[in-house]
């Protein structure tokens, strides 16, 4: 099974159609057939492809699997980056969608706004090209920056931080217990607002159909990260996919077949297994992410919630798509944080946006939260 921790690529407008997988246990074949624009970085593509896949050894054109060089990743060093500006509507998004095609991975933001009209920014941020502790590379991200900023940029500065600053920013922020239930409930709730869910699911498994492996078939509509989704889903329950093929038909609608097998090598013939997997599958397809607009005594609170994978990754890009959808409603931002959670045995991602009143007056919240959904899931 390839790796459900790879990042969604920041490139514009990459659809599949079809998708074929299949692996003998050692080496995993996949062909995507797939479509840009003009402004499709295929190179990029293709860099972002090959570093998420395992190492392997190359000689004469051919690659040999080396299990030595199978040892865990060396966790990635972490910066801080303190920007001071003069507020502006859309400023957040603008850096962080310059943060994003930079190949600077968000981990956590605090943003504050003062009396005066100045935004404080600390973003903690890691480097995919892991060259952030040069100075041409930190030269690169100002400059950048300050192109996107202008003259509303007062101040810039990039260091390394170390593990004991990454471990306090981690500190899990005050949740009412009333937004924790209704956000984070890990069953299928019996009643969910369609706007908030994917169109109907539909999962089957089946054991007669092959000698070897149980098929997984599964019908929902198309959303951003939907192979994202079921991959991080399937390494949870420790299953491995031996075939798969993907396919996108009209209106976003999907057929997935999957076949595939436990850690042991064996069927899922156990009928509460069964059952667990197929219920989770159907919980992550109808609601990968959480989203809820809230008051915070006089205010407007925006919550944003995903599951963070065992790997201890987020969900990549949300902020970005969160400020992407608040700009186009030429909505400000008052203060805004990423916290993580524990809820029962399970971490979660949290995102808490505290919005300018002031501006946002007029807009009702039930616009506001069908623009942040259909953000995230890639419908807007």
């Amino acid at each position: 099974m390839f790796p459900s921790s790879a990042p969604f690529l920041p490139l514009s407008q990459i659809f599949s159609a079809i998708i074929d997988l299949s692996t003998d246990g050692k080496w995993c074949y996949i062909v995507f057939w797939v479509a840009g624009n003009s402004s499709t970085r295929w190179g990029l593509l293709k860099k972002r492809l090959l570093a998420v896949c395992p190492s392997c050894y190359s000689a004469s054109g051919i690659s040999y699997y080396r299990p030595e060089l199978q040892q865990p990743p060396r966790p990635p060093d972490v910066f801080l980056l303190k920007l001071c500006c003069h507020d502006r509507k859309g400023l957040l998004h603008n850096v962080t969608e310059v943060l994003c095609e930079l190949e600077l991975t968000i981990k956590k933001v605090k943003v504050s706004t003062t009396p005066d009209g100045r935004v404080m920014d600390l973003f903690f941020i890691t480097d995919t090209r892991e060259l952030l502790h040069t100075n041409k590379r930190k030269e690169d991200t100002y400059e950048h920056l300050k192109a996107v900023m202008g003259d509303a940029m007062i101040s810039c500065d990039i260091e390394m931080v170390g593990p004991e600053i990454t471990a306090c920013s981690q500190e899990s922020s005050f949740l009412p217990t009333t937004i924790t239930d209704d956000m984070l409930q890990l069953e299928i709730p019996d009643a969910l607002p369609s706007s908030l869910t994917s169109t109907s699911v539909s999962v089957a498994m089946d054991n007669l159909l092959s000698p070897a492996h149980t098929l997984v078939q599964i019908a929902c509509q198309d959303h951003k990260g939907l192979l994202y989704d079921i991959m991080r889903t399937l390494k949870e329950y420790n299953m491995q996919i031996s075939y798969g093929r993907f396919t996108i038909k009209q209106r976003r609608n999907c057929e997935i077949d999957l076949f595939i097998v436990q850690a042991d090598g064996k069927k899922v013939v156990d009928p509460n297994k069964q059952r667990a997997l197929s219920s989770r599958l159907e919980m992550e397809l109808l609601r990968p992410l959480r989203v809820a607009v809230v008051s915070r005594g006089p205010d407007t609170e925006l919550l944003v919630a995903n599951p963070v994978e065992l790997s201890g990754k987020g969900r990549p890009l949300v902020f970005h798509d969160i400020t992407l959808a608040l700009k186009m409603l030429k909505t400000c931002i008052f203060s805004a944080e990423i916290r993580r959670r524990m809820i029962g045995d399970r971490e979660f991602e949290v995102y808490r946006v505290l919005l300018d009143e002031g501006e946002s007056l007029s807009i009702p919240r039930s616009k506001i939260l069908e623009a942040v959904w259909n953000m995230l899931m890639g419908w807007a």
